[in-house]
């Protein structure tokens, strides 16, 4: 399994190309006190990571779960399953397959995935993380492939360690409550304990949900550390996963909805882009570490 390794004077990023392209680290250094991770970092046991160990994976053709198939422009498509225990296929199909390095140097990765005969899905994708300062950049990119034109959507599924102090800050117009099957069934105003207009704690119950209206920048603060990390991107939307007691958390920064193929209005309404053959889709992530003033940080 081949690591690759970009660092600067502010960040170390450790990337797994043949396991979806992921990145199996990112840290904060320079300190006194040595690295300090940002995200949650994969711990290597000597198997082949699962992806739910790593510290975050691409989103590509779409993001979270899509119910089974959709219809578009009169045409049915089915879309099996692609994960044990989930009755719907989930995150599509970049977080499953090998990337290919077409490029690297000290600071810069450039990745690329050609999936054809998907179903429905062929599709070309590149991912670029460049290291810039405290900042990892990364773009995410796709083209459709295809015979057809079809709704594509592009994310970030980064995972973040949980402390007692960690807040988030990431402001929306809306969230989409789930049923049992774990698909949006209804958009209501952010109530209080999940409102992170301001900076606050994570609820202590669990959540597992989509917000829409998101102005693209979010603040992750973890008070013990000294740390904060700042996420810019041009999505609008943001999916939050914290199990109850977990000691990690997901902050995904996606351009659609959770099955935004089959929701009311249509998938353009909920985020996707339509894509004709040829066509590209292009979003950018920015992670930017920061220091919390009064307080010791790895920066």
């Amino acid at each position: 399994m081949r690591t690759l390794t970009l660092r600067n004077d502010f960040l170390r990023a450790e990337i797994l190309p043949e396991i979806g392209g992921a990145l199996a680290r990112l840290d904060a250094i320079g300190g006194a006190g040595g690295p300090v991770p940002v995200l949650r970092p994969l711990v290597f046991d000597g198997s082949v990571p699962r992806p739910n160990q790593l510290a975050c994976f691409p989103l590509v053709p779409w993001s979270n779960r899509l119910a089974g198939g959709f219809t578009f422009e009169g045409r049915s498509y089915s879309i099996a399953p692609n994960r044990a225990g989930d009755s719907y296929p989930i995150h599509g199909d970049g977080w499953l397959l090998p990337w290919q390095l077409v490029q690297q140097d000290a600071t810069s990765v450039a990745l690329l995935l050609e999936h054809t005969g998907g179903a429905p899905f062929s599709f070309l994708a590149t991912m670029d993380y460049v290291l810039s300062d405290a900042s990892l950049v990364i773009t995410l990119e796709v083209r459709n492939s295809g015979d057809c034109a079809l709704p594509f959507g592009l994310g970030l599924h980064p995972w973040m360690p949980r402390s007692a102090g960690v807040t988030l800050r990431a402001a929306a117009r809306e969230v989409w409550l789930g049923g049992a099957d774990k698909l949006p069934a209804a958009a209501v105003p952010v109530p209080a304990a999940w409102c992170f207009d301001q900076a606050g704690p994570l609820p202590a119950s669990a959540l597992d949900n989509a917000f829409a209206g998101w102005d693209g920048c979010a603040e992750i603060a973890w008070p013990e550390r000294g740390l904060q990390l700042r996420i810019e991107t041009d999505a609008s939307y943001y999916i939050v996963y914290a199990p109850a007691g977990g000691d990690f958390f997901c902050f995904e920064p996606v351009d659609h909805m959770i099955n935004a193929h089959n929701l009311p209005g249509g998938p353009v309404r909920h985020g996707l882009t339509v894509l004709a053959p040829g066509q590209r889709l292009r979003r950018q992530f920015t992670f930017s570490v920061e220091q919390l003033h009064g307080r010791e940080s790895a920066l």
